[in-house]
């Protein structure tokens, strides 16, 4: 199959110039199409109590958050799906952990390239596509592939350079550096696309000789072309003012003015008031249709090219397929990854509760959920992107200042709003302070629901997404955002009734939508389920409204794994004193600011403010008495005690918080301590070593001493040796002389030779104490050696070897 060639020129819109002769060589592009938006198969079928939690903490939002940290196309629609399936079994959701665990190492190494954005996955899909209904590729697709294929051998390399440091990072990067060592990359495939195919995703001139000779035929047809529009156009000078080439469909032609007439001879392609005559000479059609058949020629070198790489790319299918599939399955994670790492986010603790039985390794009296200062994951990120945004308005301000002062002489324009610098700055601090306020869940195993009370816009909502949010996002294998130390329950779903439900469709009041929903979570909702119940009972009579919360809270408790309820009603709250798997909390306020604080107090039943605001606010005491009156004395006492209980918590809070300072005092001096005592302990060493080394050195000295002044105790030992030795020559001699003169020898003579001989033969035992003469002290002979007539003598710590006249017994 042959594609008819796309040809993206310029229409000449200048006058073209007399007597100049020029030409463009044009660069043919390989079919340049990009791909339609690929198709994710969409997430298995959720009922409509569970689409509707999902709606109400606005699941949808955190996932589009996730997905903007996904360098691909492909990886962001592919984040989408995996955080919204929701279907993970417990094994699951902790591999999913584990690679995030993983990804993060890798980020936290800072080794490893991890910017999936210079690849266009759905590129490579669609060559992929194409390759397998055996069609060409397109340049595009081309270039993609190698990018793709390159990014993956350079990602094996690093990962290996990493093992080869330490091997440790392999278990570390576990399962991740599985995945990236078993991706096959064809080497020869990047080779062939790089030989062909240049970087704007245009075939090359070398990848086939019939590409180039048409490519060539077609530069030399457009010369010609050129050259016989500048002879027209030079015979047309005298008579046509105005005069330029077009190019129309591919072929070249002579616009003139709609006024003026032309000599030469030609096909009138379109005629118009105002648009002038577009002709094409009689003597350029045979050149313009021998063009068309050269770029025709063109194209179908070209369509040869892409085919027989798309015929390269199906020997090699599947694993190409493979790499694609890893690759994409690596964004996703890198995506989890980096999202955890932008908010300070915490691996969870993933605890798996399984008909009522206490998880191996856990105690009754520890948490089913232990959230310390978690935040909301949206909140954060809408504080984040207005601190962002305000900080980005004082950068445009600055720059829009000192452009202005840069232009004294301008007129400032009519409506032009003054530039408020301070203010800017002040909306900066304003927002820094305003930071998101954290919320402690602490609950214990043995709760079941927990019920939370407090005033309007005091936060209990916000506690509720919180936790059903940090619940799903540790199902996905995300990390919490909250600090260390997280455990947190795996469930199979969160339901949640949350906020106005009325329907006007289906005829449903507030109440009557809110009781629809909480009857799909009873009859959907199991012993591993997470019930969020936001106003429990409201909507109706308090006392049939309580009385109904209060019966569908113990329902919940025998059927739900946990369950947190916000109510108004002071009915619910007694529940706590008559079943112990009820837990109180409230939602702290500050009486004197008549604002809330955001803060979970524990174990204390939220009291009514309502009457207390009012008067505050300066509302008639008549009023306020008449109020206290018919709330009745005994709520009153109630009320009083909530308060004692308040203040009692409060100073319980500010000595823990003492008390947790003085620890933390304790820990960093215990810090300081034990980094004195390494400082001491390398302070000894290294004086012991400097001591060592002393000694050596100077025991080193004393032994080149020694040594020296044997060598000179030996030299002279030998010096005179050898002296004794020349005397017993000489003696020998003289009586020899003297025998020959006198046949009877004196007898003086006689003996002191007979001694001397004697003395020279007679080598002292080994232990024998001796009087060496050159140092004039005694030693004790140690070894003798009769062959050389020496022995050796060790005097002190000195041992010397002597001949039998260097000593004396």
């Amino acid at each position: 199959m042959i594609l008819p060639a796309r040809f993206i020129v310029s229409p000449v819109s200048a006058a073209f110039p007399v007597g100049v002769v020029w030409f463009t060589r044009f660069k043919f592009q390989a079919s340049l199409k990009r791909p339609s938006a690929v198709r994710i198969e969409p997430a298995p079928h959720k009922s409509p109590a569970l689409l509707n939690s999902l709606r109400v903490l606005e699941w949808d939002k955190l996932c589009d958050s996730v997905a903007c940290f996904a360098g691909t196309s492909l990886g962001r629609e592919a984040t989408k799906t995996q955080l919204g399936y929701l279907n993970q079994t417990y094994e699951e959701s902790l591999r999913l952990l584990e690679e995030t665990n993983a990804a993060v190492e890798m980020h936290r190494h800072g080794g490893f390239s991890l910017d999936f954005g210079g690849i266009d996955v759905a590129l490579v899909k669609s060559a992929i596509q194409h390759a397998q209904r055996d069609l060409p590729v397109t340049g595009y697709e081309a270039i993609a592939l190698s990018s793709l294929l390159q990014f993956s051998e350079i990602l094996q390399l690093n990962l290996r350079a990493v093992l080869k440091e330490d091997a440790d990072w392999h278990r570390r990067l576990m399962p991740l550096s599985e995945e990236i060592l078993q991706m096959v990359v064809n080497r020869s495939l990047i080779k062939l696309i790089q030989q062909v195919i240049d970087e704007d995703g245009s075939v090359k001139d070398s990848a086939s000789p019939a590409l180039r000779r048409s490519r060539e035929q077609v530069q030399v047809l457009e010369k010609k072309l050129y050259q016989l529009m500048d002879s027209l156009a030079r015979s047309e000078k005298e008579e046509s003012s105005f005069l330029e080439v077009s190019n129309v469909d591919g072929r070249w032609c002579i616009r003139s003015g709609s006024d003026n007439q032309t000599n030469f001879r030609g096909l009138l392609l379109s005629s118009g008031p105002g648009r002038g005559n577009i002709v094409e000479p009689l003597a350029a059609v045979p050149l313009n249709d021998e063009l068309q058949r050269a770029r025709t020629a063109v194209a179908k070198a070209e369509d040869e090219v892409l085919l027989m790489l798309a015929k390269k790319m199906q020997l090699d299918l599947d694993c190409i397929e493979m790499l694609l599939h890893s690759i994409i399955r690596l964004d996703v994670i890198n995506a989890r990854a980096k999202y955890g790492l932008s908010y300070g986010g915490t691996c969870p603790d993933l605890i798996l509760f399984q008909d009522n039985n206490i998880p191996e390794g856990l105690e009754s009296r520890e948490w089913t959920l232990f959230l310390p200062e978690a935040y909301h994951p949206l909140l954060l990120q809408q504080h984040r992107q207005k601190l962002q945004k305000a900080k980005k308005d004082i950068i445009d301000a600055t720059a829009e200042i000192g452009r202005r002062k840069m232009q004294p002489e301008r007129v400032p324009r009519k409506g032009e709003p003054d530039i408020n610098l301070p203010a800017l700055k002040e909306r900066v601090a304003a927002l820094e302070q305003a930071c998101p306020v954290p919320v402690d869940f602490f609950i214990s195993m043995k709760t079941k629901v927990l019920v939370i009370t407090g005033p309007n816009t005091g936060g209990k909502t916000v506690c509720l997404k919180t936790v059903g949010l940090a619940t799903m996002m540790a199902k996905s294998g995300l990390h919490i955002l909250s600090a260390e130390s997280v455990k947190i329950p795996w469930v199979d779903s969160v339901f949640a009734d949350i906020g106005d439900e009325q329907s006007l469709s289906q005829s449903l009041s507030t109440f009557s939508g809110h009781l629809k929903q909480i009857n799909d979570i009873l009859s959907e909702s199991t012993a591993q389920s997470l019930v969020l119940l936001d106003e429990v009972g409201a909507g109706t009579n308090p006392l049939e409204g309580a009385a109904l919360g209060m019966a569908l809270l113990e329902t919940f408790a025998d059927k739900s794994l946990l369950t947190i309820a916000t109510t108004h009603h002071g009915e619910i709250k007694t529940l706590k004193y008559s079943n112990e798997a009820f837990e109180n909390a409230c939602m702290e306020f500050d009486d004197v600011k008549l604002k809330p604080t955001y803060k979970i107090l524990w174990g204390i039943p939220g009291r009514s403010n309502a009457i207390n605001i009012a008067e505050q606010l300066g509302l008639p005491a008549k009023i306020v008495e008449d109020a206290w009156v018919l709330y009745g004395s005994a709520n009153a006492e109630i009320n009083e005690v909530i308060i004692d209980m308040e203040r009692f918590k409060q100073e319980f809070r500010n000595l823990l918080e003492e008390a947790q300072n003085y620890l933390k005092l304790s820990r960093d001096l215990h810090e300081s301590l034990l980094r004195a005592k390494r400082k001491i302990q390398r302070h000894r060493t290294t004086l012991r070593q400097m001591k060592l080394r002393k000694i050596e050195e100077a025991a080193a000295r004393a032994r080149s001493m020694l040594h020296s002044k044997a060598r000179q105790f030996r030299a002279s030992a030998a010096q005179k040796a050898q002296t004794t030795r020349v005397d017993l020559i000489q003696l020998e001699k003289n009586e020899k002389l003297n025998s020959t003169k006198n046949t009877i020898p004196s007898p003086q003579v006689s003996m002191d030779t007979v001694a001397k001989t004697g003395r020279t033969a007679e080598l002292p035992k080994v232990g024998t104490l001796v009087h060496v003469s050159s140092l004039g002290r005694k030693g004790t002979v140690v070894k003798v050696d009769p062959s050389r007539e020496e022995v050796v003598v060790q005097s002190g710590m000195m041992k010397m070897r002597l001949k039998s006249t260097d000593f004396r017994a």
